[in-house]
């Protein structure tokens, strides 16, 4: 699917865990969001992740593993001049985009 911030597909979508391929434009960046019903673990396969978790900011490298808790406020951020993706695991008992709680957003959807 594309959004203002680049495009993601989903790779494999059970009851039990949802895996999709995520890859964030130059400059772009996600909303500072929450989910009630899972929790995440990106994999970072190319580019530099800056991870806002909780108000804390720290990048993440290629092969690096970030784990968003359930109910964490997370965004990822590409300050780079190359395409960033990650691989997002999604675990917990409901998968839905509308278990977004967006608390700010760059493109008007919060």
């Amino acid at each position: 699917m594309d959004t203002p911030w680049g495009k993601w597909e989903v790779l494999l979508d059970e009851t039990y865990c949802k895996v999709k391929r995520i890859i964030v434009n130059p400059g772009g960046r996600l909303s500072y969001q929450k989910h009630q019903h899972r929790e995440e673990l990106w994999t970072i396969v190319q580019g530099v992740a800056t991870v806002t978790l909780d108000g804390e900011i720290k990048d993440y490298h290629e092969g690096e593993i970030v784990h968003i808790p359930l109910q964490a406020a997370h965004r990822v951020t590409n300050t780079q001049g190359q395409p960033l993706i990650f691989i997002e695991i999604q675990r917990g008992t409901y998968f839905g985009e509308d278990d977004i709680t967006r608390l700010s957003d760059d493109y008007g959807r919060a």
